[in-house]
């Protein structure tokens, strides 16, 4: 069972306008705790054992979260550490994207198997439990949705695999959304260093995702639960609502 999970927050979150100015958007709180702490609760909770956390923008509000976070009653043996991508890779105006924390933890994942996830995306304990397969494949989480021209889509091929992923299509091609979890073999190491940067300039890891598509190393797997983004200042009433529903694991 994989045990490593990689959380990518290094960003600012500027959609969060003044919200986010003097602190990460993971760092804002709901329900007088930071989104980030939900995050990492559902996280521990399905059974991931060491978080490694690549973060950035105030890098040192992110240390004081983790020394001041606390973890889900009764669950022990948990290590979570910090890995700074500015000091790994230099500033965000240098290289930028999806693809960068996961150029950051190479040396700390090793040759293990690892869950990427998103820090500002909330998803239930059983889906999470889901990306636990420990085999020789990549798998890319998917969520039927009823707009999927707002999201990356994801075709699978004749043989069950990932053919590619379709970013905002114009026309209707699936509902099966791309919802930003992953679970990667040390395969996609080399991968992020192949890519190039993409039309906005950053390193996404979906490039990445699709050069091991073409090796018939992806597959698919759908979650079954929810898929929560924290990125907007609307976004945290409607986080509090849903935590407040008992919606949270």
């Amino acid at each position: 069972m994989v045990k490593k999970v990689v959380v990518a927050a290094a960003g600012q979150g500027t959609r969060m306008q003044k919200l986010s100015e003097n602190k990460s958007k993971h760092l804002i709180e709901v329900n007088s705790r930071p989104f980030l702490a939900y995050a990492l609760d559902n996280l521990i909770l399905a059974g991931y054992k060491e978080i490694i956390l690549v973060v950035g923008f105030k890098a040192e509000l992110m240390e004081e979260f983790v020394k001041n976070y606390k973890r889900p009653a009764g669950v022990k043996d948990i290590k979570i550490s910090i890995i700074n991508q500015t000091e790994v890779l230099g500033p965000k105006e240098k290289e930028y994207g999806t693809a960068c924390p996961i150029k950051c933890v190479k040396n700390v994942v090793g040759q293990e198997n690892f869950v990427y996830v998103y820090g500002d995306n909330l998803f239930s304990v059983d889906d999470l439990k889901l990306m636990q397969a420990e085999d020789d494949f990549c798998y890319v989480a998917g969520l039927e949705n009823e707009s999927p021209e707002k999201y990356g889509v994801l075709i699978e091929n004749k043989n069950g695999f990932l053919e590619k992923i379709i970013e905002k299509p114009k026309k209707f091609v699936g509902n099966l959304i791309n919802v930003g979890l992953y679970k990667f073999t040390p395969k996609i190491f080399g991968k992020v260093l192949q890519i190039k940067k993409s039309e906005r300039g950053e390193y996404e890891v979906t490039d990445a995702i699709s050069l091991l598509a073409k090796e018939e190393k992806v597959k698919i797997k759908k979650i079954k639960n929810y898929f929560k983004d924290f990125g907007n200042p609307d976004d945290i009433e409607k986080m509090s609502l849903f935590l407040n529903e008992g919606n949270k694991k």
